[in-house]
């Protein structure tokens, strides 16, 4: 053996060493977050059990924030995907070697995230919810920076490119404040931003400053959302970023900007029915088109899961222009989105951790080689494309079903068309991926159990939602969909 055959196995050795003393030193963070979780998930489940829906709304802190049917809604949403979020980075903290390195920072940017994302469901200002959705995208943006693309550079300039598009997004929502304040003072009214108060503050006649604000912040918000235009952000990140953050991302904070929008809803729908169905329409509509597109085109499966997503946004602002029946729908539709999404990115993330690659082409047979998220990401598939007998599928059927009431027969053959593309697109890529012969040698791969537990229960919940929805559930969904002009 010669000197360079030594060096080598000892630069391994050392490496192996360091990252061994990395997974020791920061074992006590996976747990203390998945502690955080797991608590937060229990007092938002207790609330949601011990306090009447017919009680709500409740007011903290001189009524800047509140709890009602939207924000307890979104309370349990995105503090239960988090648990299961947090149990993956537990799990993966072991085997990674660059999450036992990073596993300090990134559960305190999670964290921090996280707080920002429950205080910002719960504010009753607007103002103060687009300042938290802010801190979200400053506490999410190093955590991208952190992704495992082809060189450190592209996911730093991914992140850079992630926090322009967010922040161009934002701007373009406060713009839209502004208009609405100036709105008020021309008719001699104080403007007052709490959701509560707002439609008090604005001339219930309405003028061009409120239809200029109200369509600037329905289009900054769609920018958030990755709708159409302003959906490249969308596809880039969530393919660089560690695959927690793209499901954080994916899962999490898309809901809150889902919750902007409805409070938004809220407060104009009566008012300004006409030009909100208008503008969701047409952005929803062209983000069907772009996916449809898209997708027919990716060879990466992280990315045409985010293309789907864009789709999904598509489908949610179809579903809020067309409201009254729709509206379930389109509640039911964000609650079945975010289960999906965290289970293919989380599933994602472990056919990452064993192929080492994203690209459709490198991974054949993978229902061979790792049959439990080999199965789990067909699950997850299928539930995005809307079939029986998940969530989605009853989202989506009630969401058409408003349409053909509303005789918009254009939308109908439109929306229907794109998903149909979408589906057959998809399936051609990832089917073969998941069915086809594979090329590894060698038995089976067997998985961790502690990862299974949050993707089986994202996988029962969709179910419960498609078969068989428990009747405080229910009566939590046709509130919130009631709130944003449902029938």
């Amino acid at each position: 053996m010669n000197g360079a055959e030594l060096l080598t196995i000892k630069e391994h050795t050392t490496e192996s060493t360091a990252t061994g003393i990395n997974s020791v030193r920061h074992r006590w963070v996976g747990s203390a977050l998945v502690g955080v979780a797991l608590v937060n998930f229990l007092v938002c489940f207790a609330i949601f059990v011990r306090i009447p829906l017919v009680d709500l709304p409740l007011y903290f802190v001189q009524r800047y924030f509140v709890l009602d049917p939207t924000s307890l809604l979104f309370l349990l949403l995105i503090n239960t995907v988090f648990l299961g979020i947090s149990v993956y980075m537990y799990s993966r903290v072991h085997t990674s070697r660059v999450l036992a390195e990073n596993m300090l920072p990134r559960a305190a940017l999670s964290l921090a995230f996280m707080v920002a994302m429950n205080l910002g469901v719960m504010s009753n200002n607007l103002l103060m919810l687009w300042a938290l959705i802010e801190v979200t995208t400053l506490c999410a943006v190093p955590l991208v920076a952190q992704g495992s693309s082809s060189t450190p550079h592209s996911a730093r300039r991914v992140a850079w490119h992630y926090m322009l598009y967010s922040s161009m997004s934002l701007a373009l929502t406060f713009l839209g404040f502004m208009c609405l304040t100036r709105s008020a003072h021309l008719h001699g009214l104080e403007i007052n931003f709490a959701f509560d108060q707002l439609a008090l503050a604005l001339p219930s006649a309405g003028d061009n400053w409120q239809r200029l604000g109200l369509a600037l912040m329905l289009f900054g918000l769609g920018g958030k959302l990755g709708l159409a235009p302003l959906y490249g952000w969308m596809p880039a990140t969530y393919e660089a970023a560690p695959t927690s953050t793209s499901a954080l991302l994916a899962a999490v904070q898309f809901n809150i900007s889902v919750l902007a929008v409805f409070r938004i809803l809220q407060v104009f729908h009566v008012s300004h029915s006409s030009f909100v169905t208008h503008e969701l329409l047409i952005m929803g509509c062209l983000s069907l088109a772009v996916a449809a597109i898209q997708v027919m085109a990716a060879r990466n499966y992280k990315r045409l899961i985010a293309y789907a997503c864009v789709s999904s946004s598509g489908v949610i602002a179809i579903g809020l222009s067309v409201g009254k029946v729709a509206a379930y729908g389109v509640v039911l539709y964000v609650v079945s989105s975010a289960f999906v999404k965290a289970l293919l990115f989380l599933t994602a993330g472990r056919l990452r951790a064993v192929y080492g690659t994203n690209d459709v082409a490198a991974l054949s047979g993978v229902i061979r080689v790792l049959p439990f998220s080999g199965l789990l990401f067909a699950v997850g598939i299928f539930a995005l494309l809307g079939f029986p007998p998940f969530g989605s599928f009853m989202a989506e059927m009630l969401i058409l079903s408003g349409i053909v009431q509303s005789s918009d027969w254009i939308t109908f053959t439109l929306i229907c068309t794109m998903l149909t593309i979408i589906f057959v697109a998809a399936g051609r890529s990832i089917f073969p991926m998941l069915w086809g012969p594979s090329n590894r040698t060698g038995s089976t791969i067997n998985e961790p159990w502690v990862t299974a537990i949050p993707k089986l229960g994202f996988v029962a919940a969709l179910v419960l939602l498609g078969v068989y929805t428990p009747e405080p559930v229910n009566q939590l969904l046709l509130l919130v969909a009631q709130s944003i002009g449902g029938q």
